[in-house]
């Protein structure tokens, strides 16, 4: 999952605002809180109607997939973004993975994390202040190995895109 991005906006630090604009990412971003950062699965026919959660995966429970809810600021706008996300935790941070679904292009949250690499993301019932930066050589290589282990699709969409899958790691910010 990667776009479209879903604009919000805060109030008290904490709290949300509905999204402004609808799209499908709100009823993911809805789902992930209920569920304390699981999205349940989408039965075939869900899917096939456009729920943007796949059929289960195999390796993963009947919770569903595990999310993470990435908070980016827009490069060119500077509007807050929140972008539901696959992820695989890598120590105290997390990696997420810009498949774009096979696109030819890089995911917008992608280019706006490399634009303001200070974030936070949603993982679980909590939320994390975070810097981004992108892995690169063995890093790179041994967090996408892991991850089309667990998700073989995404080889899939690296060869159908033409380009080399980033890679971002989400680290905790200090303070």
């Amino acid at each position: 999952m990667s776009d479209p991005s879903t604009t919000t906006a805060h109030e008290s630090g904490s709290e949300t605002k509905p999204p402004a604009v609808g799209g499908w990412n709100e009823q993911i971003i809805a789902e992930f809180r209920a569920n304390a950062g699981y999205v349940p699965w989408s039965s075939e026919e869900e899917f096939a109607a456009g729920r943007p959660v796949p059929p289960r995966f195999p390796g993963f429970d009947e919770q569903g997939m595990p999310l993470i809810l990435v908070h980016h600021t827009g490069a060119r706008t500077g509007r807050e973004r929140i972008s539901p996300l696959f992820y695989q935790p890598v120590g105290d941070s997390w990696a997420v993975f810009g498949t774009h679904g096979g696109s030819p292009r890089h995911p917008v949250w992608y280019h706006n994390l490399m634009a303001n690499p200070r974030a936070a993301v949603e993982v679980g019932t909590e939320t994390v202040p975070v810097v981004a930066r992108l892995a690169k050589g063995a890093e790179r290589e041994r967090l996408w190995a892991k991850e089309i282990a667990l998700v073989p699709k995404f080889a899939e969409f690296e060869s159908a895109s033409g380009r080399q899958i980033p890679v971002v790691v989400l680290e905790r910010a200090d303070g």
